[in-house]
């Protein structure tokens, strides 16, 4: 269905300099009102409180009042390929906040498109591993988007840096909403791609969302778990009832400084005894191979209560009803891989599979163009979409 001027949930391009800006439907002006008071208690990202702009951002004003400042510059942590056509769009979750996406498909090619929506790590910006997926699925073909979640990069919502397990699935399905309002997508061709921890939300939403007609998810993981029960479930309930001390506590100093406090990243410098798999985090997320400066990872991280929702609100509840296709990758050597194994335990039908890459560890399917199966993952989404194999 293409977008009208009605729907408050439109899929909007990046204007251009000379463009004038997206003409919106009146709201109160929270820059007048509320937004003062964010600066004043410091709940803004430094971006929102400068004077204007810097010389690489552009200002795109959208829907719920927010405004993002999106990059013009090429920043990726990959080069750009000259198969593709890149720009930059916003669009709209269910809870008002506005998603900043780079969008990719084939140069030269005309839609309707199969499209895919991309996003993670856990902790990640679409300038790392979303838009190398991305832009690796528009090479052989699709039209493919890879968005910052809720909270965290160039998208919008305060605090940031914030995940949950409602807002962060309810991403994937609103990149569906986008993608279904534009008219170079073929509307029965339609997926989704989580990686790390939004492979995990990413099953979620295809449990959910009926309009999703294939997932893959990447070294997956199972946020919930891995935050109630720690790593290989080491966690007791006496561990548990611990850490809920510990982050109520932390959620009291928040509210009194205004501040979230952050989890600090991946650790930096590596202890001495820094097991295997932080060690690997660390070579792509600290190093030139994968850091970028609006990354929580590379950076400060995430929020610190967080874990709260997730320990909570377990996902992965209703994935043993998912009817659409599901290709889930894992490396035989990533300290995540029981997360994939026993979530596909639990999937149903003969459209489901399990593909475990030899040798590979958790990192490797981040940006190893030598390991990651792209042409079996295309192949998967054109037969789950029922198109003959090339």
């Amino acid at each position: 269905m293409p977008p009208s001027a009605q729907s408050p949930y439109l899929c909007t391009a990046n204007p251009g300099r000379n463009q004038a800006p997206v003409t919106q439907p009146y709201r109160m002006d929270m820059k007048q009102t509320v937004l003062p008071l964010l600066l004043l208690v410091g709940l803004l990202p430094a971006a929102a409180s400068a004077s204007g702009p810097g010389k690489d951002a552009e200002t795109v004003k959208t829907y719920d009042m927010e405004t993002l400042e999106l990059t013009r510059e090429w920043d990726k942590t990959f080069p750009l390929s000259d198969k593709v056509e890149h720009t930059k769009i916003t669009f709209h979750n269910r809870y008002g906040i506005t998603l900043a996406a780079d969008l990719y498909k084939p140069r030269g090619a005309e839609g309707p498109f199969a499209a895919i929506a991309v996003c993670g790590p856990y902790g990640a910006v679409k300038e790392q591993v979303s838009g190398r997926y991305a832009q690796a699925l528009a090479e052989r073909g699709f039209l493919a988007i890879a968005f910052d979640p809720s909270y965290c990069g160039e998208s919008g919502g305060t605090l940031r840096n914030l995940t949950s397990p409602e807002i962060s699935t309810d991403d994937f399905s609103s990149a569906i909403d986008c993608l279904l309002t534009r008219d170079d997508v073929d509307p029965e061709r339609v997926g989704i791609c989580g990686i790390c921890g939004w492979g995990g939300f990413a099953l979620n939403a295809a449990a959910i969302d009926t309009r999703i007609r294939a997932t893959v998810t990447s070294t997956m993981y199972d946020m919930s778990r891995v935050n109630a029960n720690g790593y290989f479930d080491s966690m007791t309930a006496d561990d548990r009832h611990a850490m809920r001390v510990r982050l109520n506590e932390q959620r009291l100093k928040d509210y009194r400084s205004g501040v979230g406090e952050r989890d600090g990243g991946v650790v930096d410098p590596l202890p001495d005894d820094a097991p295997l798999f932080v060690r690997q985090y660390h070579d792509y997320y600290k190093t030139s191979r994968g850091y970028h400066r609006r990354s929580p990872n590379s950076n400060d991280g995430l929020l610190r209560t967080n874990s709260l929702a997730f320990v909570n609100m377990p996902l992965l509840t209703y994935i043993g009803e998912i009817r659409s296709a599901v290709l889930m990758l894992h490396g035989t050597e990533a300290h995540s891989r029981y997360f994939s194994e026993d979530a596909f335990k639990r999937l149903e039908g003969d459209n489901k599979q399990l593909l475990l890459i030899p040798g590979a560890n958790h990192v490797d399917l981040y940006d190893n163009m030598e390991v990651i199966p792209f042409d079996r993952i295309a192949r998967f989404y054109r037969e789950a979409f029922g198109e003959k194999a090339e």
